[in-house]
């Protein structure tokens, strides 16, 4: 007896969204609609069916919300999937460049702890002082040429793919709720009399995040594990670089990056939110922490 007759689903593949008589395994990497070895488009990463690789929601006339193209983690396909990079790839350089011409009169406003160059003596300066935009600002400011080249070259090979997986929305909660938890963790962890600056946070918040898009996609991640390696000895083997705000981000990164894209799709929207909203409550509650032990 088969006990799985009433439910044929549950034995074999599903149909192809356009010719529901094939069977297949494969899968829209976007939308997530199964496609048959006809219909798959190949993509930077994976395959796209028709109507995403086309730009099209497909149909005659709009179709229902259910069926029109999403990202891997349900956002909205964009006509450009990088543009946001891009745009924190700018903000950033603007930043630099304000920094170079301005000198410290403006970088003194914009790191994490407060006077530039750090004086000593003073940890009560900065966020300490109920100056919290530090810990945004200093997420986007640079000081040195090598510094924003690493960072941002980093931005753009990580957070491309991500872009377009996630799409902006999800991104950008993405890259902030790591920025910040970096913040947060220099602030708490390292020296109240040590300026902290720099995109490194939310760097390594897309590395984590990168991870979770690797496994997601059943993708190889050695390179991945290799890179962040390097990257971490780098961390902890050379002077002047925030091992705090690089592990805060991290963290921040895996957990908000696992949320993304392995959230149940039924309820997707509230988990990915609702683990966002929970991280940021956690590096605010630590942020909170550290001002009471210095004032």
């Amino acid at each position: 007896m088969d006990h799985a007759a009433g439910r044929p689903d549950a034995q074999s593949p599903p149909g192809c969204y356009r010719h529901p008589g094939r069977e297949t395994g494969i899968r829209c990497t976007r939308c997530e609609r199964p496609i048959c070895t006809d219909c798959m488009v190949n993509a930077s990463v994976g395959f796209h069916c028709p109507d995403c690789a086309a730009g099209r929601t497909g149909g005659s006339g709009p179709p229902p919300a259910a069926s029109r193209p999403r990202t891997l983690a349900g956002g909205t396909v964009a006509a450009d999937p990088h543009l946001l990079t891009k745009v924190l790839i700018g903000i950033n350089v603007a930043v630099f460049i304000a920094v170079q011409a301005l000198g410290d009169s403006f970088l003194a406003d914009m790191v994490l702890i407060g006077r530039w160059p750090p004086a000593p003596f003073v940890p009560t300066e900065g966020v300490a002082e109920g100056e919290w935009y530090r810990l945004v600002t200093s997420m986007f400011t640079h000081e040195e040429i090598w510094h924003i080249g690493f960072n941002m070259i980093t931005l753009w090979f990580l957070g491309a793919p991500l872009e377009e997986a996630l799409g902006r929305a999800r991104y950008l909660t993405l890259y902030l709720v790591s920025g910040l938890a970096g913040s947060v963790f220099a602030y708490l962890l390292a020296s109240p009399t040590t300026a902290t600056l720099g995109a490194s946070g939310a760097i390594f918040g897309l590395f984590g995040a990168t991870a979770a898009l690797a496994r997601r996609r059943n993708a190889d991640m050695r390179p991945v594990v290799v890179l962040l390696a390097i990257s971490l000895i780098f961390t902890f083997t050379q002077g002047n670089v925030s091992w705090q705000a690089h592990l805060g981000g991290l963290a921040a990164g895996v957990v908000t990056g696992f949320a993304m894209l392995h959230a149940p799709r039924e309820r997707r929207t509230l988990v990915q939110y609702g683990t966002s909203a929970l991280v940021v409550l956690v590096v605010v509650g630590l942020a909170l922490l550290r001002t009471a032990q210095l004032t």
